[in-house]
């Protein structure tokens, strides 16, 4: 057993207990009335980066919730790695597909995680994650093997939009300097195949509402005679699709990323088994746009799909009524080069064109971001590869992600450095759905890992 693997098994327990007090605390930050909680949780990273060794910890207030900054800076000739990750989490709802309670942390055995799971929100996404960063910087302080700067930046806001994040890194660009942007914010293909996440997705989100008469109506005095919102909301969202799945808003393809058959065979390595993806789904079969295979569809392809639906009366028994209002949230998975303002944008002027005269449509956008592909040649990649290939014992695939973090984008525009993306979670462990979860054996082979990028990247760095 080496240095971290004795001291990780010395300190397992309490690494542990901490990860769980953390995962107690409901911050959501969708919700205002747990404004408190997700406070509450600021401070208590504030105190963990203390503790693990960050000379300088301080809360940043923004306009919404704050950002906890801490750093330890060695020395200023040594290359400088900064830290993203994020202490808010998801609204737990529906709660009553949760087998235990969501705050309420409980460790159990998966047929994924032998070694037991800690089912909580915000397991995985992103407490646990972001959690192993705090715990790989006490023990390089500890061990007095830190070999070069650290900065820490966790956000309170990832899951609304990291709408204040963006005038943070703008109006702190000296301070947030560094080498390289370290996240743990996405998955690996499984534990015997270790994975590094080069692409993401970007991002548009929009809300719809259709409004027909001014008020509720009868259904029987007036159906028929004038436009049910929630039928024509529906045919318009229907539309939004061809018999391919092809997604029908002009211009949406113009700037769409084609990859080559090199590069999708490249992507085509990676072991996956459809028959597995289906069962653990509980699906009869596949669906998706024509012509790719279904890790292209949830990776390198544009999407869209609705998030949430409502209008009328959903509440128990019977109320024949035609609502005056019909709501949707539709979310669109972008690839690179798509802008996803643009998209938002032809969106809009989509929905509001295909909508009958008898309703009124207002479409409001809520929040976006731009894709993000990392180099595999780079410094940092070659680090991470090298990190994983010790604990591991194999070479990571490269892998692109179907999901977002818009605010990557962003660091590369405004601090001009850039990210690589060192998830430990797998597919199968729910975020943002009941039951999340986060594998004890990920957790500290997380812990285990980083440390070992900070090595790599300062050696390759010289």
């Amino acid at each position: 057993m080496n240095y971290i693997q004795s001291y990780i098994s010395e300190h397992k327990d309490r690494f542990l207990n901490e990860l769980i007090e953390l995962l107690k605390i409901p911050s959501i930050s969708a919700d205002s009335n747990y404004k408190n909680d997700v406070l509450k949780t600021a401070d208590t990273i504030k105190t963990s980066l203390k503790e693990a060794g960050c000379d300088v910890v301080e809360i940043c207030k923004t306009e919404g919730y704050p950002i906890v900054y801490g750093e330890k800076i060695i020395d200023k000739n040594l290359p400088t790695i900064l830290v993203y990750g994020h202490y808010d989490v998801q609204p737990p709802d529906p709660i009553n597909l949760w087998d235990s309670p969501p705050f309420e942390p409980v460790i159990k055995k998966t047929d994924k995680h032998p070694d037991g799971a800690i089912f909580a929100r915000g397991a995985c996404d992103d407490k646990g994650q972001m959690y192993m960063h705090v715990k790989a910087m006490e023990f390089m302080m500890a061990t007095n093997q830190l070999p070069c700067n650290v900065k820490f930046m966790i956000e309170g806001e990832e899951e609304v939009g990291s709408a204040n994040l963006a005038t943070f890194v703008k109006n702190n660009q000296e301070k947030l300097k560094n080498d390289v942007i370290l996240i743990s914010d996405t998955g690996m293909i499984a534990n015997d195949v270790p994975s590094i996440t080069t692409g993401l997705r970007g991002l548009s989100y929009v809300e719809v509402e259709v409004t027909g008469p001014n008020r509720d109506l009868h259904s029987g005095l007036y159906g028929g005679a004038v436009a049910n919102p929630i039928n024509v909301l529906t045919k318009m969202i229907a539309s939004l699709h061809d018999e391919n799945n092809h997604i029908t808003i002009p211009g949406f393809y113009d700037k769409v990323e084609e990859l080559s058959k090199e590069e999708r065979a490249e992507m085509a390595k990676a072991p996956f088994n459809l028959d597995n993806y289906k069962k653990a789904l509980n699906i009869e079969t596949v669906y998706g746009e024509a012509g790719y295979t279904t890790n292209e569809r949830n990776s390198i392809r544009p999407t869209l799909d609705v998030n949430g639906i409502w209008g009328g009366y959903t509440g128990e028994g019977a109320k024949t009524v035609i609502a005056s209002k019909a709501y949707a949230k539709i979310s669109m998975r972008l690839v690179p080069n798509q802008d996803w303002e643009n998209i938002t944008q032809l969106f809009k002027t989509h929905f509001e064109n295909i909508a009958p005269k008898a309703v009124k449509v207002k479409v409001t956008p809520h929040h976006g971001g731009q894709g993000y592909v990392t180099p595999i040649n780079s410094i940092g990649y070659k680090a991470a590869s090298k990190a994983y290939q010790d604990t591991f014992g194999k070479t990571p695939i490269p892998q692109r992600s179907g999901g977002s973090i818009p605010i990557v984008a962003l660091f590369e525009q405004e601090l001009k450095s850039k990210t690589i993306l060192m998830g430990f979670g797998l597919d199968s462990d729910a975020i943002h759905s009941p039951n999340e979860h986060f594998g004890i054996w990920n957790y500290l082979k997380g812990i285990e890992t980083i440390p070992l990028f900070y090595k790599y990247f300062t050696e390759l760095s010289k």
